[in-house]
């Protein structure tokens, strides 16, 4: 019996070799999970003379000329093989980019006759075909052909034209037919599979059966069933992910927890009636909120999201209160030393004589103390602050990663408060948790946008509250691209208004994405553009850089030199900004440094602030009014918003502008201009989603493991997720150790390895 877990090698054979190699394909389920990325419609073989652009075609044609084109030392992306096939009536180029595609001239070998498929082009006056897929054919008098399976004579080409034909991700030693013909193998042999989903909720959802849906996944009769086939094998996905989601909030509520109920003449009371603002509405209701859950027995575990400056560390503060009236103590883990320096600056400031615990002037009884933690403090400050937090003396702690050392302690840790999440990894997370003697409550906060279905699958065990309103006050930031190479005296005019805005007694930062000074290193370079993990104290010295392709092929900037701190502050302290004071900020200073570079710019004794990405979240002063961006393009989407949110919160609209280099029509030059067009975070975090690749945004990367989702996106299933979600959540109450649905629960243990469930789990 031929079943989902028997072994390829006694199925297909020497094959199977090759196929654990090249994708770690092991079993049967395996091989059919390596799902197609599309599947081709042939059409009609097309006359090379009559071809239109954009149009799909499928063209016989004989291999005239073979080409290598670009440069062996720019990159993977910028070597092409180009290959002239003709038919008689026409020409045309068939293009194959990377040097990882340079062995098809083996195949592709003049005088070689075959089928291709794609979608035509146009290039330099050209048509062509990019990456098409192809079949050689028999008999025309050549045998050069790499693999004998991917030849068909004449007569089957017009029978070819006419399939769907699976597209498979595949490798230079594992080609597509290959993996085409073990997959046809393996179905011809493969006994019909019971379905894991129960009958009621398949037909419900209108559902294809489990066996129908794989199968036709691989061969389908039209490309409706083929869409019918994924949507229900991505279903199967969500319905994993959902229903492990459900069953560690259910495994959540039976966690015990201390209580923290609020106290009416506690700090909290206190606190809020020194507040010189009124909240606004959404913190009020999100606040009664998270006070409602530290009151009870079981965990909070809560993920607070809003626009940057929409008051999120007002509604942590008053949680950490509550916690600390009701005799517990509250841990503020923060990413950089500058948002830890300023979250306890800020967080005191508030405070007053409430956070004066044991000094003249605090309050008999409603007083606690804020210890501030940081890797780089001297020794004294150090001790004194690990001495508060295991005596209990200090009710808040606020720290960065040294926070998570094993030799800090506390008293009585009820309260987690996580600030910019997705900059730490989720050990470091979870190792502050476990420094409670029983499960602490959580408050999880972003300044990044989260969509809907990332909220329902990264952060699905937590439940989501959104701060949507701003506080009164909070000016409009006017965003502007900077290109230099089309508009160099753009840039120039930034510097003038940066004069202009310093003349009128305010403030501006410039952004770098280096340190400089010969200590970077490339090797911080991430191509898909997300903010790179933060794993100590130091921010990073090289900011994302998102790896186009070459500008011959996309109008995307050439590799070049990008802007740093040291250089930058020196050509504009004997140049454009000569005679204005300047300093640097950057995580390789001195913690003492840091902190001063800090105070005089809020105390406007500097008047411009060269500083790395260590500004990005948390900073406040309300009197800078200008940032610009250097080398803007190496920033992802979500890291800008949260840039440019540093300015406009005074009384004066906010000013950014975004350097680049990068040229029209490219990737980076669409994601700055998508910027530049709206102060909607929500909006960009939808456009950040769609750019970055599924893995990274559902967690894979950061985990570690080998992602099991091959189909579900968070980009377009967003109602399939929702309707998951609720089908999960049903079953999970009804039975949730599925011991009812032993299948089901097998296909959660195989869809959510072991691994990315932990990652689920404590995200």
């Amino acid at each position: 019996m031929i079943t989902l877990e028997t072994r390829l090698d006694g199925v297909v054979g020497s094959g199977a070799k090759a196929l654990d190699k090249a994708f770690g394909l092991r079993t049967v389920g395996d091989l059919l999970r390596h799902y197609p990325r599309r599947m081709a419609e042939r059409g009609e073989l097309t006359d090379l003379a009559a071809l239109r652009l954009d149009e799909d075609v499928t063209v016989l044609a004989e291999v005239k000329s073979v080409r290598t084109a670009g440069q062996p030392g720019r990159g993977h992306t910028s070597q092409r093989l180009v290959v002239t096939v003709g038919d008689g009536n026409g020409t045309l180029d068939l293009v194959f980019f990377g040097r990882r595609n340079l062995w098809r001239a083996k195949d592709l070998v003049a005088g070689m006759r075959g089928v291709f498929s794609g979608k035509v082009g146009e290039f330099r006056g050209r048509r062509q075909l990019a990456h098409p897929d192809y079949i050689l054919l028999r008999g025309d008098g050549s045998s050069n052909a790499a693999d004998p399976d991917r030849v068909l004579d004449r007569l089957e080409a017009d029978d070819y034209a006419g399939k769907l034909i699976p597209v498979y991700p595949a490798t230079k030693d594992v080609r597509p037919w290959m993996i085409g013909n073990a997959i046809r193998h393996v179905l011809a042999v493969l006994d019909p599979q019971p379905d894991p989903v129960p009958d009621e909720v398949r037909l419900r959802r209108g559902l294809l059966d489990f066996d129908t849906a794989l199968r036709a996944m691989h061969e389908p009769d039209s490309q409706q069933q083929w869409r019918d086939a994924r949507q229900r094998l991505a279903w199967d996905e969500a319905l994993g992910v959902q229903l492990a989601l459900a069953q560690r909030r259910a495994a959540s509520a039976r966690n015990p927890a201390t209580a923290r109920p609020p106290h009416a003449a506690g700090m909290a009371a206190a606190f809020d009636a020194r507040l010189p603002f009124e909240l606004t509405a959404g913190q009020q209701d999100i606040g009664a909120v998270i006070s409602a859950e530290l009151a009870r027995e079981h965990p909070m575990h809560r993920l607070l999201q809003g626009e940057v400056g929409s008051g999120k560390t007002v509604v942590a503060l008053r949680a950490m209160l509550q916690v600390v009236d009701a005799g517990g103590q509250a841990a503020l883990l923060a990413p950089t030393e500058v948002l830890a320096q300023q979250h306890a600056r800020s967080i005191e400031l508030m405070l007053g004589p409430l956070a004066r615990a044991g000094q003249l002037g605090a309050p008999d009884g409603a007083a606690t103390r804020v210890a501030l933690l940081t890797g780089s403090m001297p020794t004294p400050a150090r001790k004194a602050a690990l001495l508060d937090a295991a005596s209990g003396a200090a009710g808040i702690v606020i720290g960065t990663h040294a926070l998570i050392q094993e030799h800090v302690s506390f008293a009585d840790l009820g309260l987690v408060v996580v600030d910019e999440q997705h900059r730490f990894g989720v050990e470091q997370r979870d190792a502050l948790r476990n420094k409670a003697s029983r499960p602490p409550h959580l408050l999880v906060m972003t300044a990044t946008p989260i969509p809907r279905t990332v909220a329902m699958t990264v952060f699905g065990d937590l439940e989501t509250s959104t701060l949507a309103e701003l506080p009164a006050g909070r000016q409009p930031i006017a965003t502007t691209v900077v290109p230099v190479i089309e508009r160099p005296g753009w840039l120039d005019r930034g510097w003038q208004r940066i004069r202009e805005e310093v003349e009128h007694g305010h403030q501006a930062y410039v952004v770098c994405p280096r340190i400089g000074d010969g200590t970077d290193s490339g090797a911080d370079r991430a191509a898909d553009g997300a903010a790179p993990e933060v794993e100590s104290d130091l921010d990073s010295d090289l900011a994302p850089a998102y790896d186009d392709s070459t500008p011959e092929d996309t109008g995307a900037s050439v590799a070049r030199p990008s802007y740093d701190v040291i250089s930058t502050a020196e050509m504009l302290r004997t140049g454009a900004l000569a005679g204005l004071r300047l300093a640097t900020l950057h995580g390789r200073l001195p913690t003492d440094e840091k902190e001063h570079a800090m105070i005089d710019f809020a105390a406007r004794r500097i008047d411009v602030l060269v500083s790395t990405t260590v500004i990005e979240v948390g900073v406040d002063v309300p009197n800078a009014v200008v940032m610009v961006v250097l080398d803007a393009d190496r920033f992802g989407i979500s890291q800008l918003h949260q840039l440019r949110g540093r300015v406009g919160r005074g009384d004066r609209a906010g000013i950014c502008l975004l350097v680049t280099s990068a040229g029209v029509g490219s990737p980076a030059r669409e994601r700055l201009d998508a910027v530049a067009a709206t102060n909607d975070g929500f909006e960009l975090a939808r456009l950040d989603v769609e750019q970055r690749r599924e893995g990274d945004v559902l967690g894979v990367a950061q985990s570690g493991a080998r992602s099991t989702l091959r189909l579900l996106s968070l980009r377009r299933d967003e109602e399939l997720i929702t309707a998951a979600r609720e089908e999960a959540s049903e079953l999970a109450a009804g039975d949730p150790d599925l011991t009812r649905h032993p299948l089901l629960a097998r296909q959660v243990a195989e869809l959510v390895a072991a691994e990315q469930a932990e990652y689920l789990e404590k995200a």
